[in-house]
């Protein structure tokens, strides 16, 4: 027998957050538990020697059988929803990597829900035709070709009802480089056959082929159409590296800006005015080059380019590899990466080499970096490692926004009484925005809308695909059940959000008007403060640069966070919690005295002197006079705190219990 390798990586929130200590079965086809292992701090697992095939049966086209053994995983974390996975395909000296999407336990949720992946056979072994259809004069065209990250992928046929799912573009294109060949197969045919991947994804994107035609999605994992996409499936280490490589590259014609049309298939079962998979196989061992390989199928002026524009990535890469020796703004930039992604990932060493100076630290770090996200850890910043960075760095920031915008939006406990539906408006629709984008950090089917008050069918989508995740009616109307399952979804992920704080010093990511005065104002520092921080000379700033920004209060004045009630002044809270009206003023930024119910402000406490309060949340059984004896405290201070009129809880209910 042969051996395969299979790596398990479990995380949530795209990546963001590593989960320790996960506990993993796997197992047979039969469901024979071979391993039980548990993830560590970068939330992996080392790599685990599988019995498979030889290698041999995989390269032959006329092998009808199964190339490889499949195995399956279960795996569980402590509130987050299971994982079942069935057929990952161990091959011959390749390493598998399954990435586990752990979604968080509504804060409601008594038990996990376990999600179903099944991966199933690669597209170049199905008996079926394919149908993929190309760009007709009808199709709108982009100005410029624009790498879209993430990408929402369909899961079904275009009219379908199916799930959308967003992932990023490279994850995309590894996911169908998987599911549609064998990764034992040469370099040049790996290569031939991801190009080709790439660029009719792009040629999708560019013609706006679904989107101009009122769909939600830009392309679909259906083989009548697209090319072939499993959510949740395994990768191969051979095709990611390749994948990480050449993500933004793909082919067209000389002089024209669109991608090429490059439609393919197996060319053994099914055969297409395109490229044959099983083809390059053989041209790649005849010794010809990727290029060469594409020019066999496509036409021979074929030529092999790169774009740079990438959404949602905060800097590009500056062209130049970064390592030993490099100084400058572009490795400061890394630099302040690793550090905030290192709050995360806390296997990545600390840089302590001088801002912009990439020193051994720095290499360190990378190089640590790169291990965790299967990079060649080589320790230099080349695109495959920078585009990665600002990847990670975008996810691990985006979750602390988020975690910031829910407190400046006075997220309580009490949702909205409001019905929303198509064509609403306000402030409570921004709360709404604000929700599904938390909820779509950590589920992929639900696409984030856009925060701008305003229902439309983007928002409408979202709601509907929030809906079906939460097994409500996916009506796209927002009642009582779908704002209380919001709140419920909203409450259990706040639990796994780290805050954005370091010992004093917050990040922040330039936006259009931002001004070294305005942010000092802003962030209650000075200007000076800011420049000596970041090693700034001038004023000047550019609009997605990264600085740090002092702040005062979390470091040297400990504060508990207050949810403001009906008649609560400023005032009668500094007498309550033995402060000052200044105080609470100067730590919360207020110019006025005017409070709005539901806000949340920081009351200043002495560091030896615990919260007056802290939160308990009602569960099944729960009475005010056990909840009392369980908390050394009494009935009616538990009431006077909440405003109570009677003795009577609901489950889900918040509570806030005295400290003894």
């Amino acid at each position: 027998m042969a051996t395969g390798y299979l790596i398990i990586q479990a995380r949530t929130a795209h990546d963001a957050l590593p989960l320790n200590g996960v506990q993993i079965r796997i197992m047979d086809d039969q469901e024979r538990r071979i391993y039980q292992v548990t993830t560590d701090e970068s939330g992996e697992t080392g790599k685990i020697a599988l019995e498979t095939l030889d290698k041999s049966l995989s390269l032959d086209p006329d092998f009808s059988g199964t190339p490889y053994i499949s195995y399956n995983v279960l795996a569980f974390a402590d509130g987050f929803n299971s994982i079942h996975i069935v057929g990952i395909p161990i091959l011959d000296g390749e390493t598998a990597i399954q990435p586990l999407e752990f979604i968080p336990m509504r804060e409601n949720q008594r038990t996990p829900t376990v999600t179903e992946i099944n991966i199933g056979a690669p597209a170049v072994s199905m008996t079926s035709k394919r149908y993929q259809v190309g760009p007709d004069t009808e199709s709108r065209v982009l100005r410029q070709v624009v790498i879209p990250n993430p990408i929402t992928v369909h899961l079904g046929s275009p009219g379908a009802s199916a799930a959308n799912v967003q992932v990023s573009f490279p994850d995309y294109v590894k996911n169908v480089a998987s599911s549609e060949i064998y990764p034992t197969w040469p370099n040049a045919s790996l290569r031939a056959n991801i190009y080709a991947i790439i660029t009719f994804t792009l040629n999708r994107i560019f013609t706006e082929w679904y989107r101009s035609r009122g769909y939600g999605f830009d392309i679909t994992n259906n083989t009548a159409y697209d090319q072939y996409f499993v959510n949740g499936r395994n990768i191969y280490e051979s095709i990611s590296r390749i994948v990480d490589e050449i993500f933004n590259e793909f082919v067209r014609r000389p002089g024209q800006t669109a991608p090429y049309f490059t439609s393919f298939c197996n060319g053994t079962t099914s055969t297409c005015p395109g490229m044959s998979q099983w083809g390059t196989v053989t041209l790649a061992d005849r010794g010809l080059s990727p290029l060469q390989i594409l020019r066999s199928y496509y036409p021979k002026d074929v030529e092999i380019v790169e774009t740079n524009i990438i959404t949602g990535v905060l800097t590009s890469y500056p062209g130049t590899a970064l390592k030993t020796g490099s100084t400058g703004l572009d490795v400061q930039t890394i630099q302040t990466y690793l550090t905030r992604i290192r709050r995360n990932y806390p296997a990545i060493p600390a840089i302590t080499d001088k801002a912009g100076v990439f020193g051994d630290s720095t290499r360190a770090a990378v190089t640590k970096f790169q291990s965790v996200f299967n990079l060649p850890s080589d320790g230099v910043v080349g695109k495959a490692t920078w585009n990665k960075l600002s990847y990670l760095y975008t996810s691990v920031t985006r979750l602390a926004e988020l975690d910031s915008e829910g407190t400046s939006l006075g997220i309580g406990t009490v949702p909205p009484s409001s019905v929303l539906r198509l064509g609403s408006s306000g402030q409570d629709v921004i709360t709404l925005q604000y929700l599904l984008n938390v909820a779509a950090e950590f589920n992929s089917m639900i696409p984030a809308p856009a925060q701008d008050g305003n229902f439309g069918r983007e928002t409408q989508q979202s709601v509907a695909a929030f809906q079906r995740s939460a097994g409500l009616t996916p009506d796209g109307i927002v009642g009582p059940l779908t704002w209380q399952a919001l709140y419920n979804t909203y409450l259990g992920a706040e639990n796994v959000i780290p805050p954005n704080v370091d010992a004093g010093v917050t990040e922040y990511v330039v936006r259009s008007g931002d001004t070294l005065w305005l942010l000092a104002q802003r962030f209650h520092t000075t200007v000076d403060a800011i420049k000596r921080l970041n090693g700034l000379t001038n004023d000047n700033l550019s609009i997605g640069q990264v600085l740090r920004i002092p702040t005062s209060g979390s470091a040297d004045e400990p504060y508990f966070e207050y949810v403001v009630r009906s008649g609560d002044t400023l005032w009668l809270l500094s007498q309550r919690y033995h402060t000052t009206v200044d105080a609470i003023k100067r730590l919360n930024g207020l110019s006025g005295n005017h409070l709005n119910i539901g806000q949340i402000l920081k009351i200043p406490s002495a560091s030896s002197t615990p919260a007056p309060y802290f939160k308990y949340i009602v569960r099944s059984g729960d009475t005010l006079w056990q909840l009392a004896q369980r908390y050394g405290t009494t009935v009616s201070e538990i009431k006077n705190l909440n405003g109570l009129s009677s003795d009577n809880l609901s489950i889900g209910q918040v509570l806030l219990i005295p400290n003894s």
